[in-house]
């Protein structure tokens, strides 16, 4: 069994277990841009408190609220803790105010120091749906290497069905990606 620390800390973000306290920044962040491209789409912030039981009640994910400024900027996910093989999944939801800033990055840094530094893991994938650009951008900045493309891979809400990109690190590229990820968070080479 792999555990993950309650918190983290970084220069910018911290990162503490998610709860239903969380609830009225996500009331006061919603819009509906930022889960257009989300698996599930809460319709209205009426929703909000459904989609967050949701996210806490889901076997086996860890979930943190990520915190900068003294404030909540979204949450990140450990989808689907695999330790027998070694891999994980995260996903991220950031409010918009805070896309292109450092909260993105430091939270993801911040979980997968922690997946192939503490945990051995081999392998950390992220899905993002096929339309969603500008997550695919951010990833590949990241350093994630693109894989490719499951069709139809999952069935939403409404009853289209998502096209996933799926996007990883493996262990010995993690070097190269936490170095790329330290000089654009903190500065250096």
């Amino acid at each position: 069994m792999w555990a993950f620390p309650e918190r983290f800390s970084g220069r910018y973000v911290d990162l503490e277990p998610l709860s239903l306290a969380h609830l009225p920044a996500f009331l006061r962040h919603f819009d509906p841009e930022i889960y257009r491209y989300m698996s599930y789409r809460p319709g209205g912030p009426e929703e909000m408190e459904a989609h967050l039981r949701a996210l806490l009640s889901e076997p086996g994910r860890v979930n943190w609220a990520i915190l900068l400024g003294g404030g909540v900027a979204g949450r990140i996910s450990v989808i689907a803790p695999d330790p027998e093989n070694r891999k994980l999944e995260l996903g991220t939801l950031l409010f918009k105010p805070f896309w292109g800033g450092p909260a993105n990055k430091e939270a993801k840094y911040l979980l997968l120091r922690h997946a192939f530094e503490a945990l051995g893991a081999e392998r950390v994938q992220f899905k993002v749906h096929l339309q969603n650009e500008r997550s695919q951008r951010a990833l590949e900045a990241l350093g994630a290497v693109r894989e490719g493309v499951l069709r139809r891979n999952r069935r939403l809400k409404d009853g289209t069905f998502r096209d996933d990109v799926i996007y990883s690190i493996l262990r010995e590229e993690w070097p190269s990606v936490k170095a790329r990820l330290e000089a654009r968070l903190y500065g250096g080479p």
